[in-house]
């Protein structure tokens, strides 16, 4: 039974007065507008997750530039929802709007940090010893013409069936969708493929983990969605994560043999016939390397790592490259910081090959930004060992928060922002999702703060056009 539809938006004395907005938080920020999402649910239940049992209301944000005076009014994507997603559109740059969101005529509480600082609702701690309004700053665009925009995604998990399973740690119970929706793994990928179109981006970099355990049936899966948004190798370009490893056992025999192991199904379903697993190609000037890095043996469970002739082609790519704008894209993170939960090896690349790359970034100017996944959180890390270049780990697409970064380009800098993706199977998942590790899921992906998930970096792109066509080059 759908509880939503069980309880309607009723207390359990039978009024509306339970009807309670938690869960605010500040998704997405940009020059001209603002994302801000919650959740209503009925006070005094549990759905048996740890949450309270999700009640439909309406929804609504005021704003304005003054405390005192907040006379604009924004409305939802959706009516009668407990998952709000509300979008303020016309902002101007460079300013500061107060907000307070309402359902059910009550403010709506933030989420909350506990295990470690962070500020999920604003750019600024304003309002938060008098429960709101709340603040944000609006960015200024970059400098220079508008190019165009790529979609950064990663952790498709395509045939996964429960979320939230981590290292087989007992006290960690996994999450399933709700009986009778499809899987939780196509909703999202669906929404995102959808929602990504308003933005009309030229291309789309998936950085691993394209399945749950490298299936055929779910790679092919994963590419049929990811066609919605175009061609692959021309349109869209994806990367191994240690999810899509080489497997042993019967429902992998008919792929190629892999190098290190077993079968390898991602191999045949992304890169047939003899190319290797990692490439570069040239998008509209901006040179775009794609990095397999569980280029190894293995079970999926430790650090990274890419095998000596890929290191090596890597370093030489990037040597040929070295002034031209380049953006790499690999599944494991370079270094991982100010995380909520144990940091251990497995969390990126093998830190003599991190620490290597970092030098090689050091010495080649043209690099401005490595995405990465597999951490499953939004995240924004500047080493000193190579200062120019944006480390950038993006929330998984596959549950809480559920999205996407947009990457725009412009001739002098670049504007990186995040979204939720926004149908309502895919926020009443992402909301559902939220409770993994014990509730704590969200202080861990989330991003700690604005800038983690939304920044604005001056750089000369001038080197760059709008797209006309693309062209891969294989080591």
């Amino acid at each position: 039974m759908d509880p939503a539809r069980a309880l309607a938006a009723t207390a359990p004395d039978g009024s509306t007065d339970g009807v309670t907005p938690v869960n605010l938080e500040l998704v997405t920020l940009a020059e001209d507008h603002a994302v801000i999402t919650w959740y209503t649910g009925v006070a005094g239940t549990d759905d048996g997750l740890g949450r309270m049992v999700p009640a439909p209301s309406d929804g609504e944000v005021r704003y304005g530039t003054n405390p005192r005076r907040l006379n604009r009014v924004a409305y939802g994507i959706s009516d009668n929802t407990p998952y709000h997603y509300v979008e303020l559109t016309d902002l101007e740059p460079g300013q500061t709007y107060y907000y307070q969101a309402r359902s059910n005529g009550k403010l709506a509480a933030p989420m909350q940090f506990t295990l470690i600082a962070g500020n999920a609702v604003g750019t600024s701690t304003y309002g938060f010893d008098t429960g709101g309004p709340y603040s944000f700053t609006t960015p200024h665009a970059p400098e220079g013409s508008y190019l165009f925009s790529l979609v950064l995604c990663n952790d498709l998990h395509m045939g996964e069936t429960q979320a939230g399973l981590v290292g087989g740690q007992p006290q960690y119970i996994g999450i399933m969708q709700e009986p009778g929706l499809p899987p939780y793994p196509e909703v999202m990928l669906e929404s995102l493929v959808q929602d990504v179109r308003s933005f009309d981006p030229a291309y789309l970099l998936g950085a691993g983990d394209i399945s749950a355990e490298a299936l055929p049936t779910d790679l092919s899966r994963a590419g049929q969605l990811l066609s919605g948004f175009g061609e692959y190798q021309k349109d869209y370009f994806i990367t191994r994560g240690n999810h899509d490893r080489a497997h042993i056992g019967d429902a992998y025999s008919t792929c190629r043999v892999g190098q290190w192991q077993g079968n390898d199904c991602f191999h045949d379903a992304y890169f047939p016939g003899d190319q290797p697993t990692y490439f570069s190609t040239d998008l509209s000037g901006l040179h775009v390397v794609g990095l397999d890095t569980y280029d190894k043996p293995g079970s999926g469970g430790d650090a990274g790592g890419m095998s000596p002739d890929q290191l090596a082609w890597f370093q030489a790519d990037l040597a040929a490259h070295r002034d031209q704008p380049t953006i790499v894209f690999g599944h494991h993170p370079l270094v991982v910081q100010d995380s909520a939960f144990p940091i251990t090896p497995s969390k990126s690349l093998d830190a003599a090959q991190s620490s290597s790359i970092l030098d090689s970034y050091a010495k080649t100017p043209g690099v401005f930004l490595h995405h990465a996944g597999h951490t499953h959180r939004n995240h924004r890390t500047v080493s000193p060992a190579a200062p120019g270049v944006t480390l950038q780990e993006v929330a998984a697409a596959k549950e809480y928060p559920g999205g996407f970064s947009i990457l725009r380009l412009h001739t002098h800098g670049y504007a990186l922002n995040f979204y939720k993706s926004r149908s309502e199977l895919a926020r009443r998942w992402s909301e559902r999702s939220r409770q993994e590790i014990m509730g704590t899921w969200s202080q861990y992906a989330f991003g700690n703060t604005v800038a983690d998930r939304n920044t604005v970096v001056a750089r000369d792109l001038t080197g760059l056009h709008r797209p006309r066509r693309t062209h891969i080059h294989t080591p």
